[in-house]
């Protein structure tokens, strides 16, 4: 019986202890020494995991949690980020130098690797989506800016004033901003089946963080199957790289839908757009003395939503020396002031088959350089071919929100 009675004690001891840490989920004496990178936090413990500091070697985030990201948090050199499909990463809000964002360093990795059925999603903290849901049951679609955004950083070339360069929103006392280098083969890892939203805080004045950032990453990286929904600012935007891309849809971001910068060589095949409120594409030119050229293939953009009172800017923007190839693009959506803006002035920009749902008569309305159409004509989107495959975006927000039907 006395020794019953110590087990007894023995056990009650324990159970109290347990109960005294998860009250305190803070104290780092509660945490285990090997993983003080996480903390539970919240009214459930269990599935809620804080990630306040840096990722510095190879960790796995799994569905069975919600991962709240505090800050800015980088995987740095030498680490690896492994995200199961299903997980949700939530991020808390901040501004300027506290915007909160994921940033995948130059010699990092991030194998985010969803699925159609078990996507990966970045959202705001105040959305209380969880693993297994499509859409936000609280948020709006347009709801933007409430945490920043995915920065995968890599050592591709960039045409720069310098072979490599800090990305915008990460501050230049932070060296896991860097990107750009030479190795054309630079892995960065995978995302696939990854929906991003609400994102692009302000981290200054009109500077926003894009729903997904590329920088100087190579095409040894894996990007397929991404969603970006209601970011404040651009939808995707390379910078340099020759990283590819398919199978993208950008849906209701505040700024541009498709951008690129610094003679990005890759190429984002199969894509949608929809309502954006800046331009569908905003495709600059080299900013140093190294060029290279990208190509955009297979897309379909709705350039307005009428109904909602829902325009974009423009419809393409280019620079003098802006180099892209545009193959196979139909524009439907589109309204009364949205133009092409150039199609006489960037001899290496090339549009074949790029068609715009507009009465053929009326097509120069919506060329600023109607004399030269270059590989454009109407279409109607019934008719049009070279369109994006929207049967593989079943699994999107905007897909099972019917922006997809008809397209």
């Amino acid at each position: 019986m006395k020794k019953m009675k110590k087990f007894n004690l023995s056990r009650k001891l324990m159970m109290g202890a347990a109960f005294a840490c998860a009250l305190s989920v803070t104290l780092s004496s509660c945490e285990d020494d090997d993983d003080k990178q996480v903390k539970p936090t919240g009214s459930n413990p269990v599935n809620t995991v804080e990630v306040n500091t840096n990722v510095t070697t190879d960790v796995t985030w799994t569905k069975d949690n919600v991962y709240l990201l505090t800050g800015r948090i980088s995987v740095e050199a030498g680490a690896s980020l492994t995200i199961n499909a299903g997980t949700v990463i939530k991020g808390e809000a901040g501004t300027g130098a506290n915007a909160t964002a994921l940033v995948v360093a130059r010699g990092a990795k991030i194998m985010a690797n969803g699925t159609a059925s078990e996507p990966i999603i970045f959202t705001s903290a105040d959305d209380q989506i969880t693993s297994g849901t499509i859409a936000s049951p609280n948020l709006d679609a347009d709801q933007n800016g409430k945490w920043g955004g995915v920065i995968v950083l890599g050592k591709a070339p960039i045409s720069a004033s310098t072979p490599e360069a800090q990305i915008e929103g990460i501050p230049t006392s932070d060296a896991n901003g860097l990107y750009g280098g030479t190795d054309l083969t630079d892995n960065s890892g995978v995302l696939n089946y990854v929906s991003i939203r609400h994102g692009g805080t302000n981290i200054g004045s009109g500077n926003e963080i894009n729903g997904l950032t590329l920088g100087g990453v190579g095409n040894g990286t894996s990007i397929s199957n991404i969603e970006i929904v209601g970011n404040q600012d651009d939808g995707i935007e390379w910078f340099g790289g020759n990283v590819n891309v398919t199978n993208a849809l950008v849906w209701n971001v505040g700024d541009d839908g498709i951008d690129t910068d610094q003679a990005w060589k890759g190429t984002l095949d199969n894509f949608v757009v929809i309502t954006v409120a800046g331009h569908s594409f905003e495709l600059d030119g080299p900013e140093g003395s190294a060029n290279g050229s990208h190509t955009i293939k297979n897309g379909t953009v709705v350039a307005s939503d009428a109904a909602n009172m829902v325009f974009s800017k423009d419809l393409i923007n280019t620079d003098g020396n802006s180099q892209v190839s545009l193959e196979n693009i139909h524009i439907t959506g589109i309204g009364a002031s949205q133009q092409i803006n150039r199609t006489i002035d960037n001899p290496l920009v090339t549009f074949s088959n790029v068609t715009l749902d507009v009465a053929a008569a009326n097509l120069g309305n919506y060329i600023a350089d109607a004399s030269t159409k270059n590989g454009i004509s109407a279409a109607t989107t019934a008719t049009a071919t070279g369109k994006a495959n929207v049967s593989v975006f079943t699994w999107t927000w905007a897909a099972n929100a019917g922006k997809t039907a008809g397209l």
